[in-house]
């Protein structure tokens, strides 16, 4: 399937080539630009939130919301989904635009319960609609330190609440590849929400290398 940032039909070279959508070349030596403003973006909801997960209710709590934080930062989590993920950049902007749609749908707020959860999700979600090949969801729960189990409920979750409606237009595409040069363009950075919230109790947030195992799926 054709990458939205490759459509011939709607096309902003120069914003796609900054995001590092457009892959010249098979395999890219670094993370693509996209990681790092997405990074920047999801950190900077997660600060300006801040204060609003304090006060919110027990009904804004969602299936993603984890009894602790992990201790990887959001930025280390989407370089290591990109590393053995072998999806495609755009991958990463459809996932914010996931993102965007199930915090708008459940009224939830982004927060370090969460964010990783919605983010591995969204990324595998994106995989299977718009990349030619993908694999199967053990693989990606192993990549993202979640059981398969939990991946499959996440996924079922997020799927009910998009009603289903994964496909992007390449006009949307574009203004979110847009919003994250846009907003993101002085290299903001926060970390310390992430790190700070982590207590003692640690979840079970995988580290190491995924097993070869799982096998890669070729959509039909």
């Amino acid at each position: 399937m054709e990458s939205l940032a490759t459509d011939p039909g709607f096309i902003d070279s120069d914003v796609y080539l900054r995001l590092g959508l457009i892959i010249e070349g098979k395999r890219l030596k670094k993370p693509p630009t996209v990681l790092s403003r997405l990074s920047s973006s999801l950190e900077r909801s997660l600060l300006l939130n801040h204060d609003n997960i304090l006060l919110q209710s027990p009904d804004s709590v969602t299936l993603f919301d984890g009894r602790s934080p992990p201790e990887i930062s959001i930025s280390h989590y989407l370089d290591r989904i990109f590393k053995y993920s072998c999806c495609s950049p755009s991958c990463f902007v459809i996932a914010h635009i996931y993102i965007d749609h199930f915090l708008h749908k459940t009224r939830a707020h982004l927060k370090p319960l969460n964010v990783h959860r919605l983010i591995i999700t969204s990324v595998m979600l994106a995989a299977k609609v718009f990349d030619d090949r993908y694999f199967n969801n053990a693989y990606y729960a192993r990549v993202g330190g979640v059981s398969t189990r939990e991946l499959n409920r996440l996924e079922m979750e997020l799927l009910f609440t998009l009603d289903f409606k994964l496909q992007v237009d390449p006009q949307t595409f574009h203004t979110h590849c847009c919003q994250l040069e846009k907003q993101n363009s002085d290299g903001f950075q926060i970390e310390w929400p992430i790190k700070d919230a982590c207590r003692a109790n640690k979840e079970t947030w995988q580290k190491r290398t995924p097993d070869s195992v799982c096998s890669q799926t070729t959509a039909r």
